[in-house]
């Protein structure tokens, strides 16, 4: 793996940004841990979304303080995943979407960047937000990812079922 590096969003990505959410639409990909990605309808808007979520005076309401994330190679400047923390819980994040959500480009899987990605904002967790431990979830389909928390440490506490979804989501806890 090439080593990579957490930026926080900015409109000097906003191509590769519309990019990444192409892809995985082609791919029909998941969006996790892009925000509101999958909804936008430009670029500009997620960037502008992402920005509301971290501010308390624009969050919206019913929505946590977020930090999100684009995993950058640093060779090339390449968007190969995004990553993002929600800073504290609501009911949903609580039983079902916890702390940090994660995605790689699907054309950049299995080459290590989900588990560096993961590494790199554990540290942000602890050191940043104070977190002593975080909450991590994923479909009890998705071996890679169940793969990556395990990596990290992740401690399996249950299966969830999520009814909106209509889909059954392991949760997993990180000390750090």
């Amino acid at each position: 793996m090439e080593p990579i590096k957490l930026i926080l969003p900015s409109e000097e990505y906003l191509d590769q940004v519309w990019a990444y959410r192409q892809e995985c639409f082609e791919a029909d990909s998941s969006m996790d841990g892009c925000g509101p990605l999958r909804f936008n309808e430009s670029p500009e808007q997620w960037l502008a979304d992402v920005r509301a979520y971290t501010d308390p005076a624009t969050l919206p309401e019913g929505k946590v303080l977020t930090t999100q994330f684009l995993t950058v190679r640093e060779s090339d400047g390449r968007l190969v995943g995004m990553i993002q923390v929600r800073h504290y819980f609501n009911e949903y994040l609580e039983k079902f979407g916890g702390h940090i959500g994660y995605s790689v480009r699907p054309g950049e899987r299995r080459k290590g960047y989900a588990k560096e990605q993961l590494r790199l904002v554990l540290d942000f967790c602890k050191e940043t937000l104070s977190l002593d431990r975080v909450l991590i979830t994923c479909k009890t389909t998705n071996e890679g990812s169940r793969r990556t928390i395990l990596s990290a440490g992740g401690v399996y506490e249950n299966t969830a079922h999520e009814p909106d979804q209509d889909v059954d989501l392991e949760r997993y806890w990180i000390t750090l």
